[in-house]
């Protein structure tokens, strides 16, 4: 990128409300370096802490779900590449969106989830939290897409939205946004 068009970046962004963005391969200590960093904005705009952790909460669990299936998958540098935004919406809500490259049966696996998640109110997602809790871990299976998600939709004021963008070889760039 020319140095010029970084002012253009910082000012389209600026205008999206975006706080945070990250774009390429994910890490651990690099998920945990973002955190902090969110962390230190939340605290100096005097985020109601409630929302701070929730925010915050909603970062890590897309984050690490995005390295986890990556790492399950033996993704390539490249492929386990994750984007991050965290961004303020006109209301002043919180918005967190994450994506990835996923399998395209799997993307189209867990958009049906989300979408079924999306039809149910606070109480609904309570009750499935709490069904989700009292299951036996099924060490052997993908443990995704389970009690991580229900707790994103329970914080969410928003249902959960999600959208599938095929790729070739089979593959999908799936995207999550979740409004706090």
């Amino acid at each position: 990128m020319e140095a010029d068009g970084l002012y253009s970046l910082r000012e389209h962004f600026n205008g999206l409300g975006i706080l945070l963005c990250f774009n390429g391969p994910i890490s651990r200590s690099l998920i945990a370096e973002l955190g902090d960093a969110l962390k230190n904005y939340l605290q100096a705009e005097d985020a109601h802490p409630s929302a701070s952790m929730d925010v915050f909460g909603t970062y890590i669990e897309m984050s690490q779900n995005i390295r986890h299936y990556a790492m399950a998958r033996n993704y390539g540098e490249m492929e386990a590449s994750a984007t991050v935004v965290i961004s303020r919406d006109n209301e002043g809500r919180y918005v967190v969106s994450a994506g990835n490259m996923v399998e395209d049966a799997d993307g189209r696996a867990l958009l049906a989830r989300i979408e079924m998640l999306a039809t149910q109110d606070k109480t609904q997602l309570k009750a499935a939290y709490k069904e989700q809790l009292r299951r036996p871990r099924d060490t052997a299976a993908n443990a995704g897409a389970g009690l991580g998600l229900l707790d994103i939709a329970r914080k969410a004021s928003l249902p959960l939205s999600a959208n599938l963008t095929a790729i070739d070889g089979g593959r999908a760039f799936f995207s999550l946004r979740a409004v706090i």
